[in-house]
C-alpha cells in the first residue's frame, strides 16, 4: 500500500453510511404570475411543495429531507406531477453530507445551515 494512503474500514459505521444515504431534494423554480391562470398554477405548485413537507430556503427555492434515495425519488415524482405548464422548474438531490457543507450568509453574517429533521427509528 502506498505510504500516506489510508485504508477504508472493513465495516463503515452506520452513521457514516446514513450520512451519504439520506438525501435532500431541492426544487428551484421561476413561474409566471402575470395573469390569473398562471398565478393559480403557481399557488397550486407552491402549496403542493408545502403539503409534501418542503421548506422554503429562499424565494422559489425549496428543500425536503428524504431518508433514502428511494424516498427522494418518490418526492421528486410527486413534484414532477404538479409542475405547471409554463415556467421553469429544476429538481435535484444531494446527500445530507453535501447539504451540511452549504454556507449560508445573511448579509455578511454567517447563518446556520438547516438541519435534517429528527427521525424515529423502529427496530
Amino acid at each position: 500500500m502506498a505510504q500516506g494512503r489510508k485504508r477504508r474500514p472493513e465495516n463503515p459505521s452506520v452513521e457514516m453510511i446514513g450520512a451519504f444515504r439520506t438525501m435532500w431534494v431541492i426544487v428551484m423554480f421561476d413561474l409566471p404570475v402575470d395573469n390569473p391562470v398562471s398565478r393559480k398554477n403557481y399557488q397550486i405548485f407552491r402549496k403542493s411543495l408545502l403539503e409534501n413537507s418542503f421548506t422554503m430556503l429562499q424565494f422559489s427555492v425549496y428543500a425536503r429531507h428524504a431518508y433514502s434515495p428511494e424516498n427522494a425519488a418518490t418526492h421528486i415524482e410527486r413534484t414532477r406531477k404538479v409542475i405547471p405548464p409554463d415556467g421553469h422548474v429544476r429538481i435535484f438531490q444531494i446527500t445530507d453530507k453535501q447539504f451540511e457543507r452549504m454556507k449560508v450568509y445573511n448579509g455578511k453574517t454567517r447563518g446556520k445551515t438547516e438541519k435534517a429533521p429528527e427521525q424515529l427509528t423502529f427496530f
